[in-house]
């Protein structure tokens, strides 16, 4: 059985940022995560992580289609 959840740990690795981007994502609501267990660690839904993932290629395409930053 695949894993619904993952902790912020993994999300970093797959994304390649630092815990702290991590959990700035989740805090700021842009990845939306869930707080489980008596001590409340985070965790990630694999499709969460994946809808963020779409988003971002989605916004990467848009930039590179405009040509980039305005100037």
């Amino acid at each position: 059985m695949a894993r619904r959840f993952v902790p912020l740990t993994e999300v970093s690795e797959v994304l390649g940022v630092s815990a702290a981007q991590t959990y700035a994502l989740v805090r700021s609501g842009e990845l939306p995560a869930i707080k489980v267990g008596g001590r409340g660690q985070w965790r990630v839904e694999v499709d969460q992580l994946d809808a963020y993932i779409e988003r971002m290629y989605a916004q990467t395409r848009e930039f590179v289609q405009r040509g980039g930053p305005e100037e």
